[in-house]
């Protein structure tokens, strides 16, 4: 699903690109000035939190760290508790990790191991899918605590790279919604 085109056309006029960020050859897509204009930020809340009540999402995890920024007020807008989850060694107490494969190498995160429990339906939020790795590991870590993936929404999917055909099997048949897909 993609967003309405109205929103759309709001939200993409507040993203910036900036080019060899943070390598040369790299076109970034700056959302700061987005969450620095109210009206397309609450905007884009307002659309996150549809999805949550649409999908029956009883809490929603964001994913560091630009997913926090979307996550939490998603989260506060929907009436639903908000869980980060984290690079390794971020989180004080119990938790449960999950590593996953970068391009070289691997990376580790994490969320409270008492975050989430059976029944609940997690919403996963972050601002971007690119390849999909982080978004695969939230997955797998919500699962592991006994709860139910409601899907992942995203503000912009890069189409160009391969996070939706890596994501697609480890959705296990829940919805991967971009508002954005460029």
């Amino acid at each position: 699903m993609s967003a309405p085109q109205e929103l759309r056309e709001l939200l993409l006029s507040r993203i910036v690109d900036v080019p060899d960020y943070p390598k040369p050859g790299v076109m970034f897509k700056d959302i700061t000035p987005l969450l620095a204009d109210a009206e397309a930020f609450a905007a884009l809340t307002d659309a996150l939190a549809g999805l949550c009540e649409r999908h029956g999402a009883t809490k929603v995890v964001g994913l560091e760290a630009r997913g926090f920024i979307l996550a939490a007020p998603v989260a506060v807008r929907a009436g639903l508790g908000f869980v980060p989850v984290r690079k390794a060694g971020k989180l004080p107490g119990a938790t449960l990790a999950q590593s996953y494969d970068l391009e070289y190498g691997t990376a580790e995160i994490e969320m409270h191991a008492d975050a989430l429990v059976a029944g609940d339906r997690v919403l996963v939020i972050d601002d971007v899918l690119a390849t999909g790795g982080t978004a695969e590991a939230s997955l797998k870590l919500i699962r592991r605590a006994g709860a139910q993936v409601a899907g992942v929404a995203v503000l912009m999917e890069l189409g160009f790279l391969p996070g939706r055909a890596r994501l697609e099997p480890a959705l296990d048949g829940a919805p991967l919604e971009a508002l954005i897909t460029v």
